[in-house]
């Protein structure tokens, strides 16, 4: 599984970033690399950028990945396949003013990138990984714009979606299971929680970093003066 991949490969680039003379480590992560580098080649074209056939589930996770890898590595042919696949999630994610995630009624099946992909149902975890890839394509690119991305897919737990309702619970402290065709999905699973909250860190961390930029302060004199 190219997911199974991708997750290793984020995986390995956090442990590369700590350790980063690990040469065993490092011939893993090329050969990852390589094998979703090589999916993208097998299945793109001119319609459809993109790793496999079908647009299933935790889609996010293989441009994430590809944009753990360039930055380890600082190669800019895996740093251009990241923005182009993720230039086309985009597209078809943000078909109204708010993130709307393939959802897993059928999956989204290749057909020259014009078949409409599936509303429902919409799950926690694909809005996760949105998030965290327009901050790791911010990390890269220092484009303000996947900020915007960023901030827009985490509204959609707050009720910025296609039903206009919010999945996190402020009294539970839990998220709901998804968006279903009939309503919200009002089981909170552990996955969707800690979707949520996970998202809800990296929009904190990434807003911290925009201020501090900003106003070119360090966390030290940012607490000074506080």
């Amino acid at each position: 599984s190219i997911r199974g991949y991708a997750n290793t490969l984020i995986g390995i680039c956090y442990f590369l970033r700590a350790r980063p003379g690990h040469e065993e480590m490092f011939k893993l992560l090329s050969v990852l690399t390589t094998s979703l580098m090589e999916a993208y080649k097998a299945h793109r074209d001119d319609n459809w950028h993109w790793f496999e056939d079908t647009m299933t589930y935790d889609n996010a996770i293989l441009p994430l990945a590809l944009f753990h890898s360039a930055e380890i590595t600082g190669d800019d042919k895996v740093k251009k396949v990241a923005i182009e696949s993720l230039a086309f999630l985009d597209k078809i994610s943000f078909r109204n003013e708010y993130f709307t995630p393939v959802g897993n009624d059928k999956w989204h099946e290749r057909n020259n990138g014009k078949q409409i992909p599936p509303l429902y149902d919409q799950q926690a975890i694909e809005t996760m990984g949105m998030v965290l890839v327009y901050f790791q394509a911010y990390e890269s690119t220092q484009n303000p714009k996947y900020i915007q991305k960023m901030f827009t897919s985490y509204l959609w737990f707050l009720g910025e979606n296609s039903l206009r309702v919010p999945l996190y619970d402020h009294e539970t402290k839990g998220c709901c299971d998804g968006l279903q065709s009939n309503g919200i999905n009002r089981n909170q699973g552990a996955e969707s929680t800690l979707a949520y909250f996970i998202s809800y860190l990296t929009v904190l961390k990434a807003f911290e970093k925009e201020y501090q930029l900003q106003y070119n302060l360090s966390p030290a004199v940012e607490f000074a003066q506080s």
